[in-house]
């Protein structure tokens, strides 16, 4: 796909959902964590960090830029382009909107949160949970609010680790750094429980709260049992030929797709039909459908 096509694939509802992100992910950052020292992670917390560490001029805004494009412009080959756009122009806002509320808006984020006072928990927790709200939107929208995952993708593999560990060990590594640079381990440690916040909250906003459960049944009475379960959750489902591996019988596999509170139902429905009928669950983050039924 060439540039000029990715661009064209530009939409202007991603852009919205982007710049709210990265207002959200500035309220949660500017607001909540740096009044009170605490660090974000990924590059938003080295950002943290080295604002503390230098003239005043090179402020957190600062260092989200000078970090920040560098790494989403080296992964552009990986990432595409259509991603980096987004990916820069979500950084953009966050840092307009951290300088906004730093420097323009009359809100005193010098000493403590205009919200949480100096408590650190309340810091820490609604800190990370809005911050990860901001940086969750912007995945879904089809950018990110930090490259610290670009680096994860790019040099994950080639360390021979999940980009998931790579993130946790950069992350481990930037918190151990803030504690021996300002001598003190509670902040770091705080900025541990505002990391869990996020990183639960960025889940819930990517996968949903409400994760949808498969299950895939193993039977001889299929008919009977895609009849039941039609009958009783009023939606389809999809019948796969398959062969037991000791029994060399014919079987078939039925997959189907529930809410975690129809799976006590279900299980009693297929297991009054076929007992002998062999049941595997598990989660699904999204469902695509036109009308939300299998074929």
């Amino acid at each position: 796909m060439s540039r000029s096509t990715s661009l064209k694939n530009i939409k202007i509802k991603n852009l919205c959902f982007l710049t709210l992100a990265g207002i959200i992910n500035a309220i949660g950052v500017s607001m909540f964590l740096a009044p009170v020292n605490l660090y974000d992670s990924g590059i938003s917390g080295t950002s943290i960090l080295l604002s503390q560490l230098t003239p005043e001029y090179m402020s957190l805004s600062v260092f989200l830029l000078i970090l920040n494009i560098p790494l989403f412009l080296y992964g552009l080959k990986r990432q595409g382009l259509l991603f980096t756009v987004y990916a820069i122009y979500a950084v953009l806002i966050y840092s307009v909107s951290a300088w906004m509320i730093t420097d323009v808006l009359p809100v005193d984020v010098a000493f403590a949160s205009p919200l949480a006072g100096q408590d650190l928990l309340l810091c820490a927790v609604f800190g990370g949970f809005i911050s990860g709200m901001g940086s969750g939107l912007a995945i879904r929208s089809g950018g990110a609010m930090d490259g610290i995952e670009v680096m994860a993708v790019i040099f994950a593999k080639r360390m021979g680790i999940t980009v998931g560990s790579f993130v946790m060990i950069y992350n481990i590594c930037l918190y151990i750094i803030c504690g021996i640079v300002i001598e003190s381990w509670i902040l770091p440690l705080y900025s541990i429980v505002a990391y869990a916040a996020a990183v639960k909250t960025v889940d819930f906003m990517v996968e949903g709260f409400d994760r949808a459960k498969c299950a895939v049944i193993i039977t001889v009475k299929p008919t009977e049992i895609c009849l039941a379960l039609s009958e009783a959750f009023e939606c389809g489902m999809t019948k796969i030929s398959a062969v037991g591996g000791y029994s060399n019988k014919e079987k078939t596999m039925i997959y189907f797709v529930v809410n975690r509170f129809q799976i006590t139902k279900m299980k009693d429905i297929v297991h009054e039909i076929d007992p002998s009928a062999y049941i595997t669950i598990s989660e699904v983050t999204d469902v695509f459908s036109a009308n939300m039924k299998a074929e």
